[in-house]
């Protein structure tokens, strides 16, 4: 993997990246590790709503939808 980190907000529709930390604590972060957000998974950006929130994305095959501010919290790392 590559040096280029960001967060998942900042993904293009169709851009990969793969999960690198989460900058969150409590509740937050335990829901978005039941949903698959560990570090090296693969995620993809599909779309966003038409004001830019919620986006939605594709992790581990199946398709979830999270506010810009929770995508924020997710640093991921593109791939080299």
């Amino acid at each position: 993997m590559s040096e280029a980190a960001m967060t998942l907000d900042q993904l293009a529709k169709g851009q990969k990246a793969f999960v690198k930390k989460l900058r969150t604590t409590g509740a937050l972060r335990r829901r978005l590790m039941d949903m698959g957000f560990t570090s090296g998974e693969e995620i993809e950006m599909v779309r966003t709503s038409p004001f830019g929130d919620p986006i939605e994305y594709r992790l581990r095959g199946y398709a979830l939808t999270l506010r810009k501010s929770e995508s924020e919290m997710i640093e991921v790392e593109l791939p080299s």
